[in-house]
């Protein structure tokens, strides 16, 4: 079992920066990807970026360029840097984490809203 904490989120003006984080604890060694979706109330669930223990990274399309994705695996933890916000990135973000056998783990979530 891994379990995820996330913390970081908040209020923040549109233009500002948030950074999230995600401690992950249990068994740590069976996770390969870590990652931030989020999700507002009537939408699916939707990719904000991912990295892999090697340091891999994806991003949605949206994201790129205002996003940035990093993780210490020292630590177990992954990061999500977020500048620019606007009121559309106000969402609830998740952390994620799948294992080598592609099992999934969610945190409970943060809130983050952009105020305009």
């Amino acid at each position: 079992q891994v379990q995820l904490v996330e913390s970081g989120g908040g209020l923040v003006q549109a233009g500002g920066s948030l950074r999230l984080s995600c401690a992950a604890s249990g068994s740590i060694s069976s996770i390969n990807t870590m990652g931030w979706y989020r999700q507002v109330p009537g939408k699916q669930r939707e990719l904000v970026a991912t990295i892999t223990r090697g340091g891999n990274t994806n991003y949605a399309g949206s994201m790129k360029g205002r996003f940035t994705i990093s993780r210490d695996n020292a630590k177990n933890t992954v990061y999500l840097q977020m500048n620019s916000l606007t009121p559309e990135d106000t969402a609830v973000y998740y952390c994620n984490a799948r294992s080598f056998l592609a099992t999934v783990y969610w945190g409970q979530g943060t809130q983050v809203t952009v105020s305009s």
